[in-house]
């Protein structure tokens, strides 16, 4: 029996705060888990500064020496696996740890930001290049983080794409939406979540006829994002922060899932919505593409052109279902776990040749 150590610096798979990063850490952890492998999540230590902070790195640093320590005592795994790290919360633990019991390496979803070298984050920034440097394999979710990491590839390095995935093996029931509803789910917070708040409300201005906006989610930005939303009056209900089973009722009633995706990653919740059959609308950028079916993407900065395919998903039956279909038919190919668990083992069975 092998055994797998998993750590996510950013946030861990129990981290109270539901959110995609949560999310794909409980995926991974499942993708690893084999008959003949267990998966262990050795530390939720979460070494995280948002500011920029040289004694708190220091801190953190003086910490992570602390815990490594106590792991490589404690030993027994067949390998390291990290998923994200960033010059906001590097892996602190992997590199030291695999190096001292001589196991491989491995990282998924790492980038590297050499500008951030010198910088407030200098310290955090320098210890995301020896985890890179250090890693046996480095697996990519988006096109974008891959062109550091293969522009600094070592000679003894895998680069790998690896599809963002659901952690299902098959397709959920498909939605059956009565009305014209229109799911929007995002964190209520400042920044980029706020930003497709902002750019939402601007679509919706746009939108004739008879529709029905859901919005779930929370956070402490809600009563900006309800100022957004007044306008709209009865038109706009907001669910809150829903669980699972809550989510899955809600892609069931949409008629069309939309998120603009300012500054995303890819975003868990579009493969969501697809796989219920949910057809997408957002804007056109770089790893949001990767993952949307074809028909959804509308250029930046075209408010207009939201609410043009807002109005013909509700609208257009025929067009609604050639969506449908194409959505569920997207996720089933490329962004359920066993393609993950394919691409993941594939890299993994030399490196661990007892597992095969």
């Amino acid at each position: 029996m092998s055994r797998i150590a998993f750590y996510a610096p950013l946030k861990s798979p129990h981290h109270p705060v539901a959110s995609g990063e949560r999310t794909i850490a409980r995926n991974l952890m499942t993708a690893l888990q084999r008959p003949d492998c267990d998966v262990d999540l050795v530390s939720e230590f979460r070494p995280l500064d948002m500011t920029g902070d040289a004694a708190v790195q220091a801190a953190f640093l003086a910490e992570a020496d602390q815990i490594a320590a106590q792991l490589i005592a404690q030993g027994g795994w067949d390998a390291w696996v990290s998923y994200h790290c960033y010059y906001k919360a590097p892996d602190l633990l992997g590199p030291v740890v695999s190096k001292a019991l001589g196991i491989p390496y491995v990282l998924i979803e790492s980038s590297r930001a050499s500008k951030r070298l010198g910088g407030p984050w200098d310290a955090f920034e320098q210890r995301v290049e020896v985890a890179c440097d250090a890693a046996d394999v480095l697996f990519h979710f988006i096109a974008r983080d891959a062109v550091a990491l293969e522009r600094d590839l070592r000679p003894h390095q895998r680069l790998i794409s690896l599809a963002p995935f659901l952690g299902r093996e098959d397709l959920p029931a498909v939605a059956t939406p009565s009305g014209p509803v229109i799911l929007m789910t995002g964190m209520m917070r400042k920044g980029a979540k706020l930003a497709s708040y902002q750019v939402a409300a601007e679509a919706m201005s746009q939108l004739e006829g008879a529709w029905l906006v859901e919005i779930a989610g929370d956070g402490p930005m809600r009563d900006a994002v309800a100022e957004l939303m007044a306008p709209f009056g009865d038109r706009v209900r907001f669910l809150g922060a829903l669980d699972a089973e809550g989510m899955a009722a809600a892609y069931g009633r949409a008629r069309a899932f939309f998120w603009p995706g300012v500054d995303e990653a890819f975003g868990m919740v579009y493969l969501e919505a697809q796989a219920h059959g949910v057809p997408v609308v957002a804007q056109d950028r770089a790893g949001v593409n990767e993952v949307v079916e074809g028909g959804g993407l509308s250029t930046i900065d075209a408010p207009e052109a939201l609410a043009q395919a807002l109005s013909r998903l509700l609208n257009d039956d025929a067009h609604h279902a050639a969506r449908a279909k194409a959505a569920r038919a997207h996720i089933a190919e490329r962004h359920l776990i066993g393609a993950a668990r394919s691409t993941v083992w594939e890299a993994l069975f030399p490196l661990i040749p007892e597992a095969t």
